[in-house]
């Protein structure tokens, strides 16, 4: 069944209002991208949702209870959840590195979780 889906692209700053014409996880066609990035995203959008996943851990003898990190790629939105509570279960111990792995391989998913900043101990 042919559906149209317009989305807004966070591929680049411009922030393109893209519409993507599609059966299925078959793309028709992709319109309104400024960019090659932004039909890389539409489609990815479409077939395969990923996300970086952004949140904190708990920081044991740590100048502040909670270190920001990241996933060093994006990760298939279908496992947010799951992702969310393993690295909720999470705690590391002070100092820390902007860097530093946190989880390795979250979830099979070949992208680690890293510290975004650094963190000294108490």
């Amino acid at each position: 069944m042919l559906e149209k889906k317009t989305i807004t692209c966070v591929a680049c700053p411009k922030g393109c209002e893209i519409t993507v014409e599609h059966d299925g996880d078959e793309i028709i066609d992709i319109m309104g991208n400024a960019c090659p990035q932004g039909a890389d995203y539409a489609k990815e959008e479409i077939i395969a949702k990923t996300r970086i996943l952004p949140t904190t851990v708990r920081v044991k003898n740590g100048a502040l209870p909670l270190c920001p990190v990241k996933t060093t790629k994006q990760i298939p939105l279908e496992l947010m959840d799951q992702a969310m509570n393993k690295i909720g279960k999470k705690e590391v111990e002070a100092p820390l590195k902007v860097g530093q792995v946190i989880i390795k391989n979250l979830l099979d998913t070949g992208a680690d979780v890293v510290a975004t900043r650094d963190l000294p101990a108490n």
